[in-house]
């Protein structure tokens, strides 16, 4: 098979490589998958780059989620041809992978490119959503980084429930992806972020996301109500947190973090079920998506990633390692 590793950290694009590895035989309990999508995801990025929350020892395997279909099964398990998501990451950035027969589930036939998408930013959405504050019909949330995936989903996601969403995106290019993607109100980041948005909502947000850390996420916290609630899942300005004392010893504002490695790690069975569950249904039935840019071959890895890295795409970049 061929798979994409690092041998050591750095750029991306300039790091990876596509080697050969031969597949061993499939022993009693194990099921051969074949990769049909697997997304690049900012969280692929930052361990390749050697500054995720847990590294693999190198050389490794590279990709955190995708989507399979079984091939061949050594013992009991699903029949081939069925759907499902690759369980054992990292890894999913090759063509086939042997994996616990145990550990798969199945999942209905639909949109793979979006059913790739499904282990990591759907339910980071979801989580953020819904983990942190009891949010009410007619609540106000802001988020940065409202252009990415997490962002258009988590608008789906809370619209859905009648909870209105203040975006902030970088860019002037980004306003009309936010808006027909479905949020209420729509902001450029700047200095004076938390003067516009109290001018233009008719109350504060209960909670706050952001994926951007830097001076933005003080400026969200700002904006938000007494006691209101921001949460940090990322840091795609590269910069630490800036954050004064006042907001915090003044407006009791509580500040969280959240990496779904740790929800996976410790949510019991049944939540991850019910979770997953739901938001496959979504899916599969059309009621949450995240736009697609580009699908690239295996073999156009290295492109794919530099592409990636650019930013400014009006969509996610996946992988088809067994053709598109």
């Amino acid at each position: 098979m061929r798979q994409a590793i690092y041998k050591t950290h750095g750029n991306a694009a300039d790091v990876i490589e596509l080697v050969e590895v031969d597949m061993p035989d499939l022993q009693p309990g194990q099921t051969r998958l074949k990769v049909l999508r697997t997304p690049i995801n900012p969280s692929d990025i930052v361990q390749i780059e050697g500054v995720y929350g847990f590294q693999p020892p190198l050389p490794a395997p590279a990709g955190l989620e995708g989507i399979g279909e079984v091939v061949e099964v050594n013992g009991e398990g699903l029949e081939p041809g069925t759907l499902v998501l690759l369980p054992e990451p990292p890894g999913a950035w090759s063509t086939e992978q042997i994996v616990s027969s145990a550990s798969l589930f199945p999942i209905p036939d639909a949109d793979i490119d979006q059913l790739a998408m499904l282990s990591v930013n759907p339910a980071t959405a979801y989580l953020l959503l819904t983990q942190y504050v009891e949010l009410q019909k007619g609540d106000w949330i802001i988020q940065s980084a409202a252009n990415s995936a997490v962002g258009q989903l988590l608008t789906q996601l809370a619209k859905a429930r009648g909870i209105r969403v203040a975006s902030v995106v970088r860019r002037d290019s980004a306003i009309a992806e936010v808006k027909e993607a479905g949020a209420d109100a729509v902001f450029i980041d700047g200095p004076d972020l938390a003067d516009r948005v109290a001018a233009e909502l008719d109350k504060a947000p209960v909670l706050a996301v952001d994926a951007v850390a830097g001076e933005t996420f003080a400026r969200l916290t700002a904006t938000l109500q007494h006691a209101g609630t921001i949460v940090l899942y990322g840091k795609m300005s590269g910069q630490d947190v800036h954050m004064p004392d006042a907001p915090v010893l003044f407006n009791d504002i509580r500040m969280r973090g959240f990496w779904l490695t740790n929800w996976m790690q410790n949510a019991a069975p049944e939540e991850m079920g019910r979770v997953y569950g739901e938001l496959t249904e979504l899916i599969v039935t059309g009621q949450l998506s995240a736009p697609v840019d580009r699908v690239f071959p295996l073999d156009d890895i290295n492109e794919a990633l530099a592409y990636t890295m650019k930013g400014e795409r009006p969509g996610k970049v996946l992988l088809a390692p067994n053709g598109v």
